[in-house]
């Protein structure tokens, strides 16, 4: 879906700034930072730095998660991921996959020994759509299996295992979880476990299910924590825009999007 004309301006706006682009530095070499910690890593003033991730924020650059009394800044790659989608893929990839190649092959001789931390995943995206509607597409077996191609299946009370079931008749399950916290229709906390039980050596990773509605439009904010190691990173990285997109033509439009997705990772990543 082609976003409409100048929709993207305050991204391009907000990118213009070079303080703006070194905080969003600084969020992907740590993602999750208090404004104390920005402000410390940057000697910039809590005011300067305020003012420069309202912009951030404003464009859908920076997205703020509370934490009891704390407010943590995670970059959201979906505006940056509808820059390439819109004048990247397609056009240039084979060569940019192959310089992207080199260049961390070559980082990864440079880097130390010492194991890399894996960060927290945040997502956002807005929908017109009530608190409502999008609980229940969060919730509902029939609505995750047509816009996840999987049933999330659950009585979805706290302390209730869930399970994310396959909608071709195998029955399979691929993801398994229980249900940690449920206060609807605006927070869903789930546990996130894509091995076998008899494989599962590590403490499971958490999704967290933020809904803030808005007047006609809702805010969905999806974080990903405690991730097992880069790879299932990069893994949900992909999967959660594609699921969130085909989710949010669901409820805008009433049907999914014309392809799913996801498909187009192998090929176009």
């Amino acid at each position: 879906m082609t976003p409409e004309p100048g929709a993207m301006d305050p991204v391009f706006k907000a990118l213009a700034d070079p303080t703006r682009r070194l905080l969003l530095d600084r969020l992907r070499e740590h993602n999750g930072q208090t404004l104390r910690e920005l402000c410390d890593r940057l000697a910039m003033t809590r005011q300067s730095a305020t003012q420069h991730l309202d912009l951030l924020q404003a464009a859908n650059l920076v997205t703020v998660v509370r934490r009891g009394r704390e407010r943590l800044h995670y970059l959201n790659p979906g505006p940056i991921h509808e820059i390439e989608q819109r004048w990247i893929s397609g056009f240039d990839k084979p060569r940019l996959r192959a310089l992207d190649a080199i260049k961390n092959k070559a980082e990864e001789y440079a880097m130390s020994e010492e194991p890399t931390p894996v960060p927290t995943y945040v997502y956002t995206t807005y929908i017109h759509a009530t608190a409502e509607q999008v609980w229940q597409a969060l919730t509902d077996a029939d609505l995750t299996a047509r816009y996840w191609g999987h049933a999330n299946v659950s009585d979805w009370q706290p302390g209730s295992s869930w399970e994310h079931r396959r909608t071709d008749g195998s029955g399979v399950v691929d993801v398994v979880g229980r249900v940690l916290k449920a206060e609807p229709p605006t927070t869903l906390v789930i546990t996130f476990d894509d091995v076998p039980e008899e494989q599962l050596t590590r403490e499971a990773s958490v999704v967290t299910f933020l809904v803030e509605p808005y007047q006609e439009i809702v805010r969905l904010t999806v974080t990903h924590e405690k991730l097992a190691n880069l790879e299932m990173h990069g893994g949900i990285s992909r999967g959660w825009p594609a699921v969130l997109a085909n989710l949010k033509s669901l409820l805008e439009t009433g049907d999914v999007l014309p392809q799913a997705p996801w498909d187009m990772s192998p090929a176009h990543s």
